[in-house]
Protein backbone atom coordinates (compact mmCIF):
# COMPACT_ATOMS: atom_id res chain seq x y z
CA UNK A 1 0.00 0.00 0.00
CA UNK A 2 1.07 3.55 -0.65
CA UNK A 3 2.57 5.43 2.26
CA UNK A 4 3.55 9.08 2.36
CA UNK A 5 5.46 10.20 5.43
CA UNK A 6 6.19 13.88 5.94
CA UNK A 7 8.92 15.31 8.12
CA UNK A 8 10.78 18.55 8.65
CA UNK A 9 8.12 20.77 10.15
CA UNK A 10 8.74 22.91 13.20
CA UNK A 11 8.83 26.38 14.67
CA UNK A 12 10.74 29.08 12.82
CA UNK A 13 10.94 32.86 12.95
CA UNK A 14 9.56 34.96 10.12
CA UNK A 15 12.14 35.26 7.37
CA UNK A 16 13.61 31.88 8.18
CA UNK A 17 13.68 28.63 6.20
CA UNK A 18 12.55 25.04 6.55
CA UNK A 19 12.74 22.01 4.30
CA UNK A 20 9.92 19.51 4.33
CA UNK A 21 10.41 15.95 3.15
CA UNK A 22 7.88 13.40 1.94
CA UNK A 23 9.10 9.82 1.80
CA UNK A 24 6.95 7.79 -0.57
CA UNK A 25 6.68 4.00 -0.67
CA UNK A 26 4.41 1.20 -1.79
CA UNK A 27 4.48 1.56 -5.56
CA UNK A 28 6.21 3.11 -8.54
CA UNK A 29 5.45 6.80 -8.72
CA UNK A 30 6.79 7.51 -12.20
CA UNK A 31 3.35 8.41 -13.56
CA UNK A 32 2.31 10.35 -10.52
CA UNK A 33 2.12 13.99 -9.62
CA UNK A 34 3.38 14.72 -6.13
CA UNK A 35 2.20 17.81 -4.32
CA UNK A 36 2.18 19.75 -1.12
CA UNK A 37 -0.99 21.18 0.36
CA UNK A 38 -1.51 23.12 3.56
CA UNK A 39 -4.33 23.83 5.93
CA UNK A 40 -4.31 26.70 8.38
CA UNK A 41 -6.69 26.80 11.39
CA UNK A 42 -10.21 27.65 10.29
CA UNK A 43 -9.30 27.58 6.60
CA UNK A 44 -9.74 25.13 3.75
CA UNK A 45 -6.90 22.97 2.56
CA UNK A 46 -5.06 24.67 -0.28
CA UNK A 47 -2.58 23.64 -2.96
CA UNK A 48 0.96 24.90 -2.43
CA UNK A 49 3.21 23.22 -5.00
CA UNK A 50 3.29 20.20 -7.28
CA UNK A 51 5.82 18.26 -9.34
CA UNK A 52 5.56 15.62 -12.03
CA UNK A 53 7.57 12.68 -10.81
CA UNK A 54 8.99 11.72 -14.21
CA UNK A 55 9.18 14.95 -16.18
CA UNK A 56 9.93 17.18 -13.24
CA UNK A 57 7.54 19.92 -14.29
CA UNK A 58 6.49 22.11 -11.38
CA UNK A 59 3.63 24.37 -10.40
CA UNK A 60 3.24 26.76 -7.49
CA UNK A 61 0.55 28.73 -5.76
CA UNK A 62 0.99 32.46 -6.29
CA UNK A 63 1.48 32.96 -2.57
CA UNK A 64 4.72 30.92 -2.53
CA UNK A 65 6.09 31.55 -6.01
CA UNK A 66 9.65 32.83 -5.88
CA UNK A 67 10.05 31.84 -2.23
CA UNK A 68 9.68 28.06 -2.27
CA UNK A 69 10.97 25.21 -4.38
CA UNK A 70 9.58 21.72 -4.83
CA UNK A 71 11.94 18.96 -5.93
CA UNK A 72 12.26 15.20 -5.92
CA UNK A 73 14.97 12.62 -5.49
CA UNK A 74 14.06 9.60 -7.58
CA UNK A 75 16.66 7.38 -5.95
CA UNK A 76 15.27 8.10 -2.48
CA UNK A 77 11.61 8.21 -3.54
CA UNK A 78 11.38 11.50 -1.68
CA UNK A 79 9.83 14.85 -2.49
CA UNK A 80 11.05 18.03 -0.86
CA UNK A 81 9.64 21.48 -0.26
CA UNK A 82 12.29 24.10 0.42
CA UNK A 83 10.56 27.02 2.11
CA UNK A 84 12.48 30.29 2.29
CA UNK A 85 11.43 33.73 3.49
CA UNK A 86 8.72 32.22 5.67
CA UNK A 87 5.87 34.47 6.76
CA UNK A 88 3.48 34.29 9.68
CA UNK A 89 0.66 33.45 7.26
CA UNK A 90 2.54 30.32 6.16
CA UNK A 91 1.67 28.75 9.49
CA UNK A 92 -0.31 25.59 8.76
CA UNK A 93 -0.27 21.82 8.70
CA UNK A 94 1.48 20.73 5.52
CA UNK A 95 0.41 17.59 3.72
CA UNK A 96 2.10 15.57 1.02
CA UNK A 97 -0.19 14.12 -1.65
CA UNK A 98 0.20 11.79 -4.62
CA UNK A 99 -1.93 10.75 -7.54
CA UNK A 100 -2.32 10.39 -11.28
CA UNK A 101 -5.55 12.18 -12.22
CA UNK A 102 -6.51 13.05 -8.68
CA UNK A 103 -4.71 13.03 -5.35
CA UNK A 104 -5.66 9.65 -3.93
CA UNK A 105 -2.94 9.36 -1.33
CA UNK A 106 -2.15 11.67 1.56
CA UNK A 107 0.35 11.83 4.34
CA UNK A 108 -0.47 12.52 7.96
CA UNK A 109 0.76 16.11 7.86
CA UNK A 110 3.52 18.07 9.55
CA UNK A 111 3.05 21.31 11.47
CA UNK A 112 4.86 24.46 10.39
CA UNK A 113 4.62 27.40 12.75
CA UNK A 114 6.11 30.77 11.84
CA UNK A 115 6.50 33.28 14.65
CA UNK A 116 6.27 36.96 13.81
Amino acid sequence: QVQLVESGGGLVQAGGSLRLSCAASGRTFSRYVMAWFRQAPGKAREFVAGIQWSAGGTEYADSVKGRWTISRDNAKNTVYLQMNSLRFEDTAVYYCAAGEERFNYWGQGTQVTVSS
